[in-house]
């Protein structure tokens, strides 16, 4: 039967897909195997390139990434076991790095560090594919951050308010309740979608983390990547990158995004593993450089675009509660602020443990109202009033009457206390949070500074360098 389409048929898009295909199969061999470290002889492949190994007699395949060139040797790192691979195996290179499947089918689900499910729930459709290490936006390009994030942390919005955009980061020594305050973030805050990296999280805790912390209503506009501490530090490492670009994805979409990332410490601790691992010297504690060079990228991808926001959450562990340790000192530097969670605080049971004068927020001034900056420093300078002479009220060294100062902070101690207590499944809604922050200083806030993007006045050059500070 002829045809009666007499028009010209447009080849153009099918030139274009081809000529960015490299028909040319490139192929090396395993020449060694070290744990998880594989050397081979070629293939000629790029640094980040994924690459698959053939196990020997055998339809199963590996998956491997390349980490580092020495002349004709390429080494690289294992995504899984390397039990059975032996010297001969073929190494093919596949011509492109780790690219991320991303959708709005991703909203409730779990994947791993390559991007693929692992909650059962099937395979995910994805709508495009986004690369897992990509640089951070333009700084030209970066709209300001002038609107505020409700968390549904009092202390958090009262006394360290988060503007959307913000990165920060949540210190603290093991035990003290890193996870457990972002899971309050993660079901509390006002973003549109919560994006959470669960990196060399034990196993058990990853369950309970999207169960029992997060609960249905958390994780139906959340997607988890995880990889738990018993996986290959590559696995460990590239889970960090998947979780920042599945956050870029929905930024790119408009989206306001909260990314939330536990731990900075375990994704420094893979790197230094497969830096030391392939001839890195070490050095500031153990840490090769290359860390010290990750860790800004990483972080940088955060904050704002022309088109959305991803407010950011890192959480560090905090070696021997030592806050000047290399990492620690590293990502607090790079940061827009930092909450300190105070192992004294855990221990009398005040949750969460934020350290509040030990803390910051260095972008509070351009989301708050004069009146609620007023508000907020009245609180925290009777704060610092009872801290510095807690010893003397404590053992009855002083007396009432002696300092107006200190008289007004031990009247206000406890209802201070109460305020920044909170239970770990109770949401404070930001207009109470406000209230209670009025009444407790004794300052009134006007109507205006209740919403997202309250009316703040400019800022002089003098608040500018303090902010900076």
């Amino acid at each position: 039967m002829r045809s009666s389409y007499t028009g010209e048929f447009d080849f153009s898009k099918y030139l274009k897909t081809a000529e960015g295909i490299d028909p040319i199969l490139y192929i090396g061999h395993v020449t060694a195997v070290n744990g998880l470290e594989i050397e081979s002889r070629g293939p000629r492949s790029v640094i980040g390139e994924m690459c698959t190994i053939r196990m020997p007699d055998s339809a199963e395949t590996l998956a491997a990434e390349v980490v580092a060139l020495d002349g004709t040797t390429v080494k690289l790192t294992a995504y899984g076991d390397t039990k059975g691979l032996e010297v001969g195996c073929e190494v093919v290179a596949s011509g492109s790095v780790l690219r991320v499947p991303v959708g709005s089918s991703l909203l409730g689900r779990v994947i791993d560090a390559t991007g693929k499910p692992c909650d059962g729930l099937g395979e995910i459709v994805p709508e495009t594919y986004y690369p897992a290490v990509a640089s951070p936006p333009d700084p030209m390009k970066r709209l300001p951050v002038v609107r505020r994030v409700a968390t549904g942390v009092r202390a958090i919005d009262a006394m360290l308010t988060v503007g959307k955009g913000q990165r920060l980061g949540i210190f603290a020594g093991s035990g003290v309740g890193k996870s457990t305050l972002i899971s309050m973030i993660a079901r509390n805050t006002d973003a549109d979608i919560n994006v959470i990296g669960l990196i060399g999280e034990r196993g058990r805790e990853v369950l309970d983390f999207i169960n029992r912390d997060l609960g249905k209503e958390g994780l139906a506009r959340s997607v988890v990547v995880m990889a738990t501490s018993d996986q290959p530090s590559i696995c460990r490492l590239r889970a960090a990158y998947v979780t920042t670009a599945v956050a870029e994805y929905f930024r790119d979409k408009g989206k306001d995004v909260m990314l939330m990332f536990d731990s900075v410490t375990r994704f420094a601790q893979a790197q230094r593993e497969i830096g030391l691992a392939n001839g890195e010297p070490p050095a500031q504690r153990g840490y090769p450089p290359s860390v010290f060079d990750m860790i800004p990228k990483l972080l940088e991808r955060a904050g704002t675009n022309n088109k959305g926001s991803i407010t950011a959450f890192y959480t560090v562990l905090v070696d021997g509660d030592d806050l000047n340790e290399p990492i620690t000192d590293k990502v607090r530097g790079t940061l827009d602020g930092h909450i300190i969670l105070n192992r004294r605080l855990a221990q009398v049971y005040h949750y969460p443990a934020i350290d509040v004068l030990q803390s910051i927020s260095r972008l509070s001034k351009r989301v708050t109202g004069r009146q609620t900056q007023k508000a907020v420093g009245i609180l925290r300078t009777l704060m610092a009033s009872y801290a510095n002479n807690e010893m003397m009220i404590t053992t009855g060294i002083y007396q009432k009457g002696n300092s107006a100062e200190i008289d007004a902070a031990l009247e206000k101690h406890a209802a201070i206390e109460d305020f920044l207590m909170q239970e770990e499944y109770e949401k404070c809604p930001l207009d109470e949070t406000l209230k209670k922050l009025s009444e407790l200083s004794g300052v009134a806030i006007p109507p205006e500074e209740y919403g997202e993007a309250p009316v703040v006045p400019s800022l002089g050059a003098a608040e500018i360098a303090e902010e900076s500070e």
